[in-house]
């Protein structure tokens, strides 16, 4: 479990260690994670940090050994005017949002026994054209591509590897960075654009990364939708 520490990866770890699975799980804030049971290993990890995801390999393969199941769960976003991006941000949307989150796979891919199964989470954002999202959505659609190719590289081992892609979503950051005010202007500008009229919780993304990752054996390569109906019926 790769950004573990709140919000839908909170969820997945917890789920995954009320079923008895052993998990391990990375984020900047590891006391959240020691909270949770004794079966959740946490590691400090900065998927930015080519010496941090070796060091993640290295603690997975000790405490683990092998293991079925990788949830890449990493990304940022930050309200950016098209006209206000710099080489700074954008370098930092693509680091966080496809960079990380493939050398991670990469770096984690040998672990994953023979038949395990890969999720990376992506974002509706990433079919959009919201022009204050314009480097977090490339980004997202980068490592979109990108897990459809790692699907065809482990296709040989009986790996699957998909995505699930939220929309709007109650969490702790809304997943972007800005100021209180705008957060909350940014969630009820995400009511009013949900054709169902509210945020997604963080127990319904869950659900959807464990049906991709255990009982979707017959799907690889997909993207699995998490946004009440606002990427195919936000138009009506």
């Amino acid at each position: 479990m790769v950004g573990g520490t709140h919000g839908i990866g909170r969820a997945v770890v917890e789920a995954l260690a009320e079923a008895g699975a052993e998990v391990l799980a990375t984020g900047r804030n590891v006391a959240a994670l020691q909270e949770m049971s004794p079966a959740v290993h946490a590691v400090r990890s900065d998927v930015t940090d080519m010496a941090d995801i070796e060091r993640l390999g290295r603690a997975a393969a000790e405490r683990l050994g092998q293991v079925d199941f990788v949830f890449v769960n990493v990304g940022t976003a930050t309200i950016e005017p098209f006209e206000a991006v710099t080489q700074e941000s954008y370098d930092r949307a693509f680091s966080v949002n496809a960079k990380g989150p493939f050398f991670v796979v990469q770096r984690l891919a040998w672990l994953i026994a023979d038949g395990g199964s890969i999720v990376f989470t992506t974002s509706v954002a990433e079919t959009g054209g919201g022009s204050v999202f314009t480097a977090y959505s490339g980004a997202k659609a980068a490592i979109g591509a990108m897990a459809r190719c790692v699907a065809a590289a482990l296709l040989p081992r009986g790996i699957r590897v998909n995505m699930v892609s939220p929309g709007f979503v109650k969490t702790p950051t809304m997943g972007i960075v800005a100021s209180d005010e705008d957060r909350a202007a940014f969630e009820k500008l995400g009511d009013e654009l949900t054709p169902m009229k509210r945020h997604g919780q963080v127990e319904e993304v869950a659900a959807a990364v464990l049906f991709l990752a255990f009982e979707a054996t017959f799907t690889t390569g997909a993207t699995l939708t998490v946004d009440g109906g606002a990427r195919y019926l936000g138009a009506s």
